[in-house]
């Protein structure tokens, strides 16, 4: 190898893999003039890009770890950053978030809607190692489907949710979208048996509208839906959502709504475990989960549909993977 290759070869550069859907031809741009901006005043090499398609997600991330980067920036939703971190572990991932969601950004106090300060964060941010979920999928064939999230994954209402909904109408109004299969299910009272463990354990049978088996606990509008739930506390928690008619859900989003305001200090979460529960809401907690369906239920990670499965075991990986947060601590909150 002549000289000057081996030189280039030790200069670090950065991948991004980005969703083209996410961003218009004016915010490409942009990132690009952010991007070329820190690897400039850092003295890397020039940073590759990688476009996602419908087809081949998975194509873009082996050609971002196959480049050998420093850094990968993952430009798009909480979908694109899992496709991501299937297939790289070792090297740090900055979350510049573009999705409808972006559930992640939110649990890790990223930058919503700030591309400027979201590429700072990827470029001179902290570390900071994350639990991984790993999910086994059989279907009623027998066919099994491995795949992995960073978030959460929704069986029943939650993954209806995310494979009905306009994709078009997500875009427009992001979460207010699932308006409408929400009150589609609130007067079909539709339910499902499941029959789970937790970590080995007895087996517990409940009826449930959706289940949710989570890394981290905050949804849009500030709604905590695992108060317990941390990304990177080597556990996964689980809630399993079973409200009657429209008194029944206004409960569990009254629940839901105090949960995120009486979770910001320390005396006001000890108010909250201290309050009665609603019984239209059963949380868990565990390592290896376990779950059999009384029929076969949509299930999806991190919003993408994996279509409908009879059983699932979930367990979780401790920090397998680096994600950059703000380097102060106390910006690192959810």
């Amino acid at each position: 190898m002549a000289r000057s290759e081996e030189k280039a070869a030790l200069v670090p550069h950065a991948a991004v893999v980005f969703n083209p859907v996410k961003l218009s031809p004016t915010n490409l741009d942009t990132l690009r003039d952010e991007v070329r901006r820190h690897e400039e005043s850092l003295g890397w090499g020039s940073t590759t890009w990688h476009e996602t398609s419908a087809d081949e997600d998975e194509r873009a991330s082996r050609e971002a770890a196959a480049s050998h980067p420093a850094l990968i920036v993952v430009a798009g939703g909480d979908g694109t950053v899992r496709t991501v971190a299937e297939h790289i572990r070792q090297i740090p991932l900055g979350v510049v978030p573009l999705g409808s969601g972006n559930l992640l950004a939110r649990n890790l106090g990223l930058p919503l809607n700030d591309f400027p300060e979201a590429l700072r964060i990827a470029f001179h941010g902290a570390n900071h190692r994350i639990d991984l979920a790993s999910a086994e999928l059989a279907d009623a064939d027998g066919r099994v489907t491995r795949s992995v999230y960073v978030v959460m994954a929704g069986i029943g209402l939650d993954a209806r949710m995310a494979s009905d909904t306009n994709s078009a109408m997500k875009k427009r109004v992001g979460w207010l979208a699932y308006a409408d299969p929400i009150l589609r299910s609130v007067f079909s009272g539709e339910r499902f048996s499941v029959s789970y463990s937790l970590d080995g354990g007895r087996r517990r049978t409940v009826r449930a509208h959706t289940m949710i088996v989570g890394n981290c606990g905050t949804l849009t509008a500030g709604i905590l839906l695992l108060p317990d739930a941390t990304p990177d506390d080597g556990l996964l928690d689980i809630v399993a959502l079973n409200p009657a008619g429209f008194l029944g859900w206004a409960s569990v989003g009254y629940r839901l709504v105090l949960n995120g305001l009486l979770h910001r200090s320390r005396g006001a979460r000890l108010l909250l475990r201290a309050a009665p529960g609603v019984s239209a809401i059963r949380y868990g907690q565990a390592r290896v989960i376990l779950a059999r369906f009384n029929r076969p239920q949509a299930i999806e990670l991190d919003g993408d549909s994996f279509g409908d499965v009879l059983r699932a075991r979930i367990t979780v990986r401790p920090r397998a993977v680096t994600v950059r947060v703000p380097d102060r601590p106390s910006d690192q909150g959810v």
